[in-house]
């Protein structure tokens, strides 16, 4: 993928929380942009932070960019045109991908310098 991408943020910040692997679907899980990932070691949940309970183990203060547009799944290279610069600069990040588009998160205390780097790689924020 040579071609920059552009990317959307989305207005909020997030949690990353980890549920037991037979945890009930969360009915606090809700906002605009909300993953919920079963898998036989753990029930995964990414939502707006301000809807987690407290006594729920998580991850908080992460912001997130969405690759804009629809993207066709014969097009590679789209996550590494992200994540490698990122690696680079020392920049840990958590992505997810739906059947439209890819989202980048990053802790919020390193958002705008990963900002900074994605654009000297030539992608639009």
């Amino acid at each position: 993928m040579e071609k920059p991408l552009t990317l959307v943020v989305l207005p909020e910040c997030y949690a990353i929380c980890r549920l037991a692997a037979d945890a009930p679907w969360p009915a606090w899980a809700i906002g605009n942009f909300v993953s919920v990932t079963r898998t036989a070691d753990e029930l995964s949940v990414v939502c707006p932070q301000k809807a987690v309970p407290p006594e729920t183990r998580c991850e908080s203060g992460w912001r997130c960019l969405r690759v804009a547009g629809t993207l066709d799944f014969a097009t590679v290279g789209i996550v590494a045109s992200l994540t490698t610069p990122l690696a680079e600069a020392g920049i840990s990040v958590f992505v997810l991908s739906t059947y439209d588009s890819d989202y980048l998160m990053v802790r919020e205390q390193v958002f705008e310098r990963a900002c900074q780097v994605l654009r000297s790689r030539g992608h639009v924020i």
